[in-house]
């Protein structure tokens, strides 16, 4: 169906235009190959699984993740397999390993790629930078996207707990004639609340500038900022870190989630009203010449061949952990974990 957001017009896709029995009448004679189980893998797996889908978990044997399928019920030899193995058995390959491990098993997915298959992403970025990654389909496949708009833990959680998260779907090439079927069917099958229409590029490129901006790095830098300038000037770590953080997380931002910023505005004080309007316009031209430069390097592949070489090597998860150890162990998130302890349901 057409939708407007704001004044523009969109394609949408609803549970109830496209319910979970006609996706799994769609897929019923489909084996879904389910490739790595870190991020997105296990919530994608578990709840096509519990939505009643034929669904086979490929993983490295003799690795963490491995161990994780396992406790999470795959049977290794029934439901769990190696990687080529999943790929061979598979109609449907869910590629769901990390960028980096996606080029390095990009040889061994190409192989069992036969006509007929779908290869099924849930980010844009290997088929995008195809130049930087090799990644390359065979035209006689369908290579279908379908981008859960949250982590895999979020979309499991929710699943669970019987709502959805909004996914965002994509066709690249329609090998077989099935491919908006095969796409939305899989979309629903994840837990999708419902599905937006986009494409791979614009996918890629409104992800990393996302992840880069709001969604992660620029919200982290907003709280340094407005936490060190607070201590700066006599609060304490606890004042500080609440002023900053805990009524955002806890209080403010599921108004926002509810019924928009407005209505979160409507439901605070005059004073914090009156604040918020006056200042909100400032914060946006201080920062969007940042965003403009971060929508650049993205643009201009900047951001894929950073992350491709940092995340190629070796050590690059021994050095991730030290970057996070220095987030975890400042001061702010110290006083966090003390926040959080205090919450009245942790007691």
């Amino acid at each position: 169906m057409k939708l407007k957001f704001g004044s523009v017009e969109e394609n949408v896709v609803t549970r109830e235009e496209f319910p979970l029995e006609k996706a799994r009448e769609v897929l019923k004679d489909e084996v879904i190959a389910v490739l790595g189980y870190g991020v997105q893998g296990p919530g994608q797996a578990l709840n096509l699984k519990d939505n009643g889908f034929n669904v086979i978990v490929g993983q490295r044997k003799d690795s963490k993740t491995w161990d994780k399928a396992v406790a999470d019920g795959w049977v290794p030899g029934e439901t769990l397999f190696e990687l080529e193995e999943a790929c061979e058995k598979g109609t449907i390959l869910q590629f769901l390993l990390s960028d980096a491990g996606q080029i390095a098993l990009w040889p061994t997915v190409k192989k069992h790629l036969t006509p007929g298959k779908a290869l099924y992403f849930s980010h844009g970025f290997g088929v995008t930078y195809k130049e930087k990654t090799g990644i390359v389909p065979p035209a006689d496949v369908d290579v279908i996207l379908v981008a859960p708009k949250g982590s895999g833990t979020s979309l499991r959680r929710m699943f669970v707990e019987g709502r959805g998260l909004n996914s965002s779907y994509a066709i690249f090439q329609d090998g077989t004639g099935k491919a908006k079927d095969r796409v939305v069917a899989l979309g629903i099958g994840v837990g999708s609340g419902y599905l937006f229409e986009t494409d791979f590029y614009r996918e890629v490129t409104s992800d990393l500038t996302g992840e880069r901006g709001t969604l992660m790095g620029a919200i982290q830098g907003i709280f340094a900022a407005q936490y060190e300038v607070l201590r700066a000037n006599g609060h304490t770590p606890s004042e500080a870190f609440n002023e900053t953080v805990e009524e955002l997380t806890q209080s403010l931002m599921p108004l926002v989630a509810e019924n928009g910023m407005d209505w979160m505005y409507a439901n605070c004080s005059t004073t914090a009203q009156r604040g918020a309007l006056d200042w909100w316009k400032p914060f946006r031209d201080a920062t969007k010449p940042v965003f403009e430069e971060l929508y650049d390097s993205v643009k201009t592949g900047k951001e894929a061949q950073k992350s491709i070489d940092s995340n190629s090597k070796s050590d690059y998860r021994v050095k991730l952990e030290a970057e996070l150890k220095e987030l975890r162990d400042s001061e702010m998130w110290q006083a966090g974990a003390t926040v959080r302890k205090l919450r009245p349901e942790n007691n």
